[in-house]
């Protein structure tokens, strides 16, 4: 199968490189219109287009992961010669972006939206263990970087653990954003699912890098970092002191085992495989829609 990577970018090349490593990928052709950004991947044996044209005209499927604002254009070409294509989120630059591209993408050539964290054995994990979450806090935190651009903070980090509550925790579920507050590099968001209160922290402008899921139920407390790929339970003891005795005991703690992969290998493969078995992608593009009308929903609710 031919690949082509659209954007040579942070984000272009880690899908060069996962590509460059997965069997079945014949060829991998390339574009972007930084033509320097283009020659750093001779590394990795690509072929380099000089036009989207040439690029389109010679693969079988595409990663789009040029800037945001290029996405709806790329996408439509991709879906004008029917080309499948895997879209780095945000999956358009806004929510009316997002409407257009699903009316157009009839046949379903897109197969789906690259919201990474979805395939974290983290999430996979901690979605089989809560029972009945009563407070849940993902925090996202990235040192400051001039990479991003053309979206806010929302679509650009907290739209990951946006995808995990809506899609994941709590699909379909009915919910109330409590508040709001923040700017366009740093936000804090109040969700209330029923019983449940999640909050949902994001900055670009941390000196350190956080990736954290916390949970609290009645009966134990879960901890995660997507990381680390790492899960610790912490349970209470039936007696902290028993009777007579000077013996005491602390609070249980757990280790969850996980198999630590790289998530994107995962998402591309299944990509590649979803394209060969035509089956249906686990993240569709009417998701990302979906995620992007709610992050727009927050972002005009910021104080």
């Amino acid at each position: 199968m031919n690949v082509g990577v659209i954007g040579a970018g942070n984000m272009g090349r880690n899908h060069i490189r996962v590509y460059s490593e997965l069997k079945g990928v014949e060829e991998i052709y390339i574009f972007d219109a930084n033509l320097e950004q283009t020659k750093k991947m001779s590394k990795f044996g690509v072929n380099i287009c000089s036009s989207l044209e040439e690029l389109l005209d010679k693969v079988d499927c595409v990663s789009i992961c040029a800037p945001t604002k290029y996405h709806f254009e790329i996408a439509k070409k991709c879906i004008e010669k029917n080309i499948p294509c895997l879209i780095e989120k945000p999956i358009t630059l806004n929510y009316e972006e997002g409407k257009k591209l699903l009316k157009l993408d009839k046949e379903k050539i897109i197969k789906g939206v690259g919201h990474i964290e979805r395939f974290n054995p983290v999430i996979s994990e901690i979605a089989k263990i809560i029972e009945k979450p009563l407070y849940i806090e993902l925090k996202r935190r990235n040192p400051g970087s001039s990479r991003i651009t053309d979206v806010s903070i929302i679509e650009d980090l907290m739209i990951h653990d946006i995808d995990i509550i809506f899609n994941k925790l709590f699909k379909n579920k009915p919910y109330k954003i409590e508040d709001v507050m923040g700017n366009s590099d740093l936000c804090n968001i109040s969700i209330s699912f029923g019983d449940c209160f999640v909050s949902l922290s994001g900055s670009r402008i941390s000196n350190k890098k956080i990736r954290k899921i916390y949970i609290e139920e009645k009966d134990k407390t879960i901890e995660g970092d997507f990381m680390t790929q790492e899960i610790f339970i912490y349970k209470k003891p039936s007696k902290y002191l028993a009777d007579n005795s000077s013996y005491k005991q602390e609070n249980i703690i757990e280790k969850v085992l996980t198999s630590k992969i790289e998530p994107l290998r995962v998402e591309l493969k299944l990509f590649l495989d979803c394209i060969k078995k035509g089956e249906e992608f686990p993240i569709s593009a009417l998701e990302g829609v979906s995620n992007l009308k709610i992050c727009e929903r927050i972002r005009g609710l910021l104080k």
